[in-house]
């Protein structure tokens, strides 16, 4: 598995861990200018130290969907392009801000990520890569209603959350109905469940279709 450029294995006086070069921003460890990428908080970083190939790179454009009070943003704005961070909740939002306030290639973008016209005019088009990390129902055409902001080699790295989808429900299944809509829009390269660091959430790597 290739890490992207600026996502470096560093060792932090316990062993090597994932890490990224910038402002601490959740009292996560530091060493110098390196800041501890916490996979236990991010997604996107449990999917890095599952071994997942993501597709992304250092300099890559960026849209966030799901973007928090912006834990796994302001470290993908240590070594991405243009970075869009699209975040719903008025709360989170204002956390959001202040992590971008010191990277200048990072957007916030106060959206609902099921309604992309409403930031259409913002985010640049053929983005590199879409993460996406929502905690609502109907992930799998979020990420479909998001494809317009894609290129056509772009990748997009979303972790699927069961729990958010039906509660009741087996995760396995609720993964396999998700992933059959996706389809309808990506062709999925790679998958894997994201324990120990997330219970019930499936990281999926797909290009458009």
């Amino acid at each position: 598995m290739t890490l992207p450029a600026g996502v470096e294995r560093h060792d932090f006086g316990d062993g090597p861990a994932l890490a990224t070069r910038g402002r601490a921003e959740y009292g996560e460890r530091t060493d110098g200018e390196w800041r501890r990428w916490n996979p236990h908080r991010s997604k996107l970083g449990a999917t890095l130290e599952k071994g997942l190939e993501t597709g992304l790179d250092g300099g890559d454009s960026v849209l966030y969907l799901g973007a928090a009070n912006g834990t796994t943003v302001s470290h993908v704005a240590d070594f991405a392009g243009p970075t869009y961070a699209v975040e719903f909740a008025p709360r989170s939002a204002r956390d959001l801000l202040s992590v971008c306030e010191t990277r200048p290639n990072c957007f916030p973008l106060l959206k609902d990520a099921r309604k992309p016209e409403t930031y259409a005019h913002v985010v640049e088009s053929d983005v590199d890569c879409i993460v996406q990390d929502v905690a609502t129902r109907g992930q799998a055409r979020v990420a479909a209603e998001n494809r317009r902001f894609l290129a056509d080699d772009g990748r997009l790295v979303v972790a699927i959350k069961a729990r958010s989808e039906d509660v009741t429900a087996d995760p396995e299944d609720v993964f396999d109905d998700v992933l059959a809509t996706l389809r309808d829009s990506y062709e999925v390269l790679s998958r894997a469940r994201l324990e120990p660091y997330h219970d019930d959430h499936l990281a999926v790597v797909a290009t458009p279709r």
